[in-house]
């Protein structure tokens, strides 16, 4: 019995040896003799993949920050009462600028055409001044927001990423744009990293082939893309599509492996470049060191990196779909909840319904007792929203002091007395603060959803609701069909 099974043994152990033998010295070859194809067909393509993704990820933050700052009642408010002390947006500038950690932070008026920043007004916007054109390019565009590489206007010596959002009053009419702005350096740091760890050249070109950003390798490309050796007669396909990856024969007879791929947020394009056979020593190596120990470190590696992934994912997706200060949804969130609730109206045809709940006289929180007192008075009226919600209801906080709850299962008459059931549990409580308690009220818009009809559509409807009950006098339910 010993010796069979010391037979077995054995035979397993040399299977598995000759297997894994054959398995890395066949991958070997293969790897060796594809490797050039390797390089220009997925080696760059995926440097320029993680670039992008990276920079994408670091531009999701100031989006949601200028998208906050563009429904921020006060900005609204403050515009539409006709600009009055200005210490006030120049206040509220210099908080987001000092609480986001951006490097500015400003708001065009679309009446005045005043430039507010933390610093002050910095000038007067005008059509007939290149500078500023960008503010005439979003006042005139449909899409919310855009993100642009410009000069920052407070210090024209400095390049930012600027992130400029349109704001609109009450009745959506066009009154102005804000956004923050971010220093250039945080992608010339990711170059400097990427660089350092694939042994590659990268850096920025214009639609023109002008080189915008480069790390701060010593071996710099010429300003032109077009004036690059070799590279030169490839410029117009490089710049007339959006992704390339192609090759070249350099200096002494060396192959040049090039990916570039435009950026559409920057309208740049990333350029990858790798000179020469790079990985052929490396893999030699590889062969020799990982013959024992390649795959108990890759089984090892992936379980970790399995796990590790899946809770990081699940953080980002929290993150992304939830509001910081109420714990409630966001926009992203309701949006896919709508969208999830319409799909399933296919198979499963019922009422939805929709209601946009806006606390009353919140500015006056904010101004007499500060704008602690205003977070801990909207956490406590989500809490209470919350408190009456099914597991089926989708509740987010839509910007500033409003609300957004998709009632599924819900017709306009069931809505209606759950949207007065919850004006009368947040009016029945009150928030402590110090000595003084905060009473609140709610003013409530109730719609139903209508076959066929987008959620803009759906919140437009209760958003007109809403305004009605504040022009009745506050402290009510007003529904529209």
């Amino acid at each position: 019995m010993a010796r069979r099974k010391y037979l077995f043994v054995s035979a397993l152990f040399l299977l598995m040896v000759m297997g894994f033998l054959a398995t890395s010295l066949s991958s070997y070859i293969i790897a060796r003799n594809s490797l050039s194809e390797n390089v220009a067909g997925q080696t760059l393509p995926l440097t320029s993949d993680n670039i992008y993704s990276e920079i994408q990820r670091d531009l999701i933050r100031p989006v949601l920050i200028s998208s906050l700052m563009a429904n921020d009642t006060f900005v609204r408010d403050w515009t539409i009462s006709g600009e009055e002390d200005n210490s006030r947006i120049i206040s509220y500038l210099n908080e987001i600028q000092q609480q986001y950690g951006t490097i500015s932070a400003f708001f065009v008026s679309e009446k005045t055409r005043q430039y507010y920043h933390p610093e002050g007004i910095l000038r007067t916007v005008s059509p007939s001044d290149p500078q500023d054109s960008w503010y005439f390019r979003v006042r005139d565009m449909r899409d919310p927001y855009e993100i642009n590489v410009d000069t920052d206007t407070a210090d024209t010596s400095r390049l930012n990423i600027f992130i400029n959002y349109r704001v609109f009053d009450y009745n959506r009419n066009y009154i102005g744009a804000t956004g923050v702005g971010l220093s250039v350096n945080a992608v010339t740091d990711l170059i400097n990293t990427y660089q350092e760890r694939y042994n590659r050249s990268i850096y920025f070109v214009d639609r023109q082939g002008n080189v915008t950003l480069t790390g701060p390798s010593t071996d710099q490309p010429p300003q032109r893309l077009q004036n690059q050796p070799g590279l030169s007669e490839f410029a117009t396909q490089i710049l007339s599509t959006p992704s390339t990856s192609l090759s070249f024969e350099g200096e002494d007879n060396e192959t040049v492996y090039v990916n570039a791929r435009l950026v559409p947020e920057f309208d740049w394009y990333l350029i990858v470049e790798q000179h020469g056979m790079q990985g052929q020593s490396e893999l030699d190596s590889a062969l020799v060191s990982n013959l024992g120990i390649s795959a108990a470190i890759m089984l090892l590696v992936l379980i970790i990196a399995h796990f590790t992934l899946r809770a990081y994912q699940q953080k980002l997706e929290i993150m992304a779909t939830t509001d910081r200060l109420t714990s409630t949804g966001n926009r992203h969130y309701l949006e896919a909840s709508f969208e999830e609730k319409i799909r399933s109206l296919k198979t499963n045809p019922r009422a939805l319904s929709m209601l946009i709940i806006d606390i009353d006289y919140f500015k006056r929180v904010n101004d007499t007792h500060g704008h602690h007192a205003g977070d801990l008075v909207l956490q406590s009226v989500a809490n209470c929203i919350r408190s009456q919600t099914r597991s089926t209801d989708s509740l987010c906080r839509w910007g500033g002091e409003e609300f957004a709850l998709l009632l599924d299962h819900c017709d306009l008459d069931d809505a209606i007395k759950r949207a007065d059931d919850i004006r009368e549990a947040v009016k029945s409580q009150s928030v402590a603060f110090g000595k003084t308690p905060i009473n609140m009220t709610l003013s409530v818009g109730v719609t139903g959803y209508h076959k066929g009809e987008t959620l803009e559509g759906l919140i437009s409807r209760a958003d007109t609701a809403l305004y009605q009950a504040k022009e009745n006098g506050r402290d009510q339910v007003v529904p529209l069909p």
